[in-house]
């Protein structure tokens, strides 16, 4: 099974794409799609659903996760994640995959063993599970990578 995790964000949206089977999981590859703070809006979203496109197009993903919304206090950036979560759900949807969602906590848990582990020990353990020599940067790009193992452990595969 193909599995396509993300992190999205309107500036930067980080995917990895792993195999899993039969309890075992590899990388395939991973990258970050990141756009201008100073291009429109609609110029930015466009960038982000056309990367995401061609990376489901490239890897063929079976299955794909993203973390779940973290409410803050600013609404505006609240609605700037919603636009940019879209966008990448759009393309992902177009081309037929099925989108599982995870709460930060639950990524954690499943990574790491704590919900409240930190972003370095998750880096840490993607790292080490997927037997990486380095850890993928930039941070959207294990946090997309550790949405994707987490999916496969959830998900039984």
């Amino acid at each position: 099974m193909i599995v396509l995790g993300f992190d999205p964000g309107l500036a930067h949206t980080g995917w990895g794409i792993i195999r899993a089977n039969r309890g075992t999981c590899e990388p395939l590859a991973y990258g970050c799609i990141s756009t201008n703070a100073n291009a429109p809006l609609t110029e930015r979203l466009s960038k982000i659903y056309n990367e995401m496109t061609q990376v489901v197009e490239k890897y063929h993903p079976q299955s794909g996760a993203m973390e779940g919304i973290f409410f803050g206090v600013n609404a505006k950036s609240a609605l700037l994640l919603g636009e940019a979560r879209a966008s990448a759900l759009l393309a992902l949807a177009q081309q037929g995959v099925v989108v599982s969602e995870y709460s930060p906590t639950q990524v954690k848990q499943t990574i790491v063993g704590n919900g409240r582990a930190e972003k370095s020990q998750v880096a840490y353990m993607v790292k080490t599970l997927l037997h990486f020599d380095h850890q993928p940067q930039p941070d959207h790009c294990s946090d997309a990578l550790a949405i994707a193992l987490t999916h496969a452990t959830m998900a039984g595969f």
